[in-house]
């Protein structure tokens, strides 16, 4: 299933987001703070993962997407990316048959030509395991770059067709590594910075975005409650005015009313 853009069409208003992204930041940080090296802020941060994932699927949030590796992280030192490899494969080993158990469908999305086998091997297994899980879809973000995903969708396009047809938006929507996932709601950054560092580029055209000075370490469910709260707060007015949110709140109400028995 492909959705469909919320430049083309609007989604439907939902007290609780059906899609969150998340930039998992902080860890090192944590680290330092309490004098530990760096990867033990990364390990910590996994449990956070783990709790952040338990409180979506107990809030009814379908879609959750983590940050994990940018394409730009490989410039950090060869020692902690090393590091965070071998979390990665280590949290593959551990979580996914947890996932699997809780009705969680895993996907990792992104460039994954540069991981070892033992790491593809270990994405294509927890892909497959978990593929026809519905509870909540956990979309994992390794060596993905927004400006990576539109050139990747692009060139699937073109050596499809041929480059002298002009792309329209749904098909190049169609290419993108979420092409059947709804576009975010929310968009979540913790540890204090404000930007959104090459995530999603495409897809949070018109996600409301939130940043808050939570180290990703100790970000928990009552951090989760109070961005879903700040969610909640907002207009989400998709290039209409206010009046006509409000026209549209009162026919939806309408409906459900003359609906019910």
């Amino acid at each position: 299933m492909t959705y469909t853009s919320t430049t083309a069409a609007i989604p439907e208003a939902r007290a609780i987001p059906r899609h969150i992204a998340i930039i998992m930041d902080g860890n090192g940080r944590w680290a330092r703070q309490r004098m530990l090296p760096r990867v033990a802020g990364h390990k910590r941060g996994v449990e956070s993962v783990r709790a952040t994932v338990r409180a979506c699927i107990e809030r009814g949030v379908e879609h959750l997407t983590l940050f994990a590796f940018s394409s730009e992280n490989w410039r950090r030192p060869a020692a902690e990316v090393d590091t965070l490899m071998e979390l990665f494969v280590l949290a593959l080993e551990r979580e996914v048959g947890k996932l699997h158990q809780n009705g969680v469908r895993l996907r990792i999305v992104g460039d994954l030509q540069r991981f070892g086998p033992r790491l593809n091997k270990l994405i294509a297994e927890g892909e497959a395991l978990t593929r026809g899980n519905s509870r909540l879809t956990l979309n994992i973000a390794a060596n993905y770059g927004g400006r990576w995903d539109i050139l990747q969708a692009v060139n699937s396009l073109l050596r499809e067709r041929g480059a002298d047809e002009p792309v329209t938006e749904a098909e190049l929507a169609g290419r993108l590594c979420l092409a059947d996932t709804p576009e975010p709601d929310i968009f979540i950054r913790t540890g204090g910075e404000q930007r959104i560092s090459n995530f999603l580029l495409w897809q949070l055209a018109y996600t409301e975005l939130y940043f808050t000075d939570t180290l990703w370490p100790d970000f928990d469910a009552a951090a989760l409650d109070a961005a879903i709260e700040s969610y909640r707060r907002r207009e989400r007015r998709f290039g209409r005015t206010s009046e006509q949110v409000a026209e549209a709140m009162q026919k939806s109400a309408a409906t459900e009313t003359s609906v019910k028995p």
